[in-house]
């Protein structure tokens, strides 16, 4: 496991250019120099150097980040600031109290079984996948944590390939680890990568599917912190993708128009619009800035919550415009965000899932 001052090279890489600055979401609500990565990135050499202390302030300002990771994919350099954010806030929350008890929250004895208990509790509510023969696609699923305690995605699925047989296997997957990994709490993070990993090891399948577009991009990450799995994961997509490449048609007898929300994490949408060609009665309206985000970005809500809520209402805006029936999108937290932003407002969000099993007859 790298510590901070391993990062020191990816660090000084940065040009201060500025550039993080015109796509980070943060600094266009807030255009304070340390929001952007380009001013973290001076805080965090100082600490590298030992000429700053990792102090409370500097580790607001590492909580003040959505880890949307848009500033990677627009830096000249390619630095990962998620990843060294990661680090620092590993280092300051070591020896902190606070990090004692958030590591004993998210324990394997407190953290998994408040997620077995949900997933027992609504065991009676799902339907069951039945057992097919070794001809169709076979399918590892990572079920998210809300998705493990909530039946809804099943029961969707269920009714979405009823007449596309697919072999489903869910193995005893933990957490994909994000929660601990932007609490700093590495050690735990690294725990549940190397029991997904070796869960994978044993198996043959087709695809990994994920119903949560912030689990598959933390999957994906992976092999930043262990070697040798990345063959185990280069077949990962998400149900999205599977749908459009078995061209599922789905006819509505009522017109509807809906826009899409993509999730910060979701690296490719292409699938989307496949996916509404096949819809019939449905319109797509594309919202201005489709891709930004909803605002709630897990605990970024509850540490910076008026940034939050800001960002919530310029989503919730973005969707009024374009007047449709539902805004959908794949990542359960990003409905909770847009449900804030919506709530009392004739738009509903909804999982792409959920939206689809709603069709009156699917072929």
């Amino acid at each position: 496991m790298k510590e901070l001052k391993d990062y020191k090279n990816e660090v000084n890489k940065c040009s201060k250019c500025g550039l993080c600055e015109s796509i980070c979401p943060l600094f266009k609500v807030n255009p304070n120099d340390c929001v952007a990565s380009k001013g973290k990135f001076i805080m965090l050499n100082g600490v590298i150097d030992g000429d700053l202390e990792l102090s409370e302030t500097i580790n607001k300002y590492i909580d003040l980040c959505l880890k949307c990771g848009k500033c990677k994919g627009f830096c000249p350099s390619g630095i990962d600031i998620c990843e060294i954010l990661a680090a620092a806030k590993y280092e300051y929350m070591k020896n902190k109290f606070s990090g004692k008890i958030i590591n004993f929250l998210q324990s394997k004895l407190v953290f998994n079984n408040i997620i077995n208990i949900g997933e027992f509790l609504s065991a009676p509510f799902r339907p069951k996948y039945k057992s097919l023969s070794s001809k169709v696609p076979v399918v590892v699923y990572f079920k998210g944590c809300v998705n493990r305690i909530f039946p809804n995605t099943d029961k969707s699925l269920s009714r979405i390939l009823k007449h596309h047989p697919v072999k489903i296997i869910e193995p005893f997957f933990e957490c994909c680890g994000l929660p601990f990994l932007s609490e700093g709490n590495l050690e735990r993070f690294i725990q549940v990568c190397k029991h997904n990993t070796d869960e994978l090891r044993s198996l043959n399948y087709d695809y990994l599917i994920t119903d949560c577009a912030s689990c598959a991009d933390t999957i994906s990450s992976y092999p930043k912190y262990l070697k040798d799995v990345e063959p185990l994961l280069n077949k990962s997509v998400n149900w999205g993708d599977f749908i459009a490449k078995e061209n599922i048609k789905f006819k509505f007898k009522k017109s509807l128009k809906v826009t899409f929300h993509k999730p910060c994490h979701l690296e490719n949408d292409g699938f989307f619009e496949e996916i509404m060609k096949n819809c019939e009665n449905v319109e797509y309206i594309k919202m201005e800035d489709y891709d930004s985000c909803c605002g709630l970005a897990g605990s970024f809500i509850l540490k910076n919550s008026k940034i939050s809520q800001t960002l919530i209402r310029q989503k919730a805006k973005n969707i009024e415009n374009v007047n449709v029936n539902y805004v959908i999108t794949t990542c359960p937290a990003c409905i909770i965000g847009l449900k804030q932003g919506l709530f009392g407002k004739r738009t509903k969000a909804i999982s792409l899932l959920d939206f689809l099993a709603m069709a009156d007859e699917i072929i």
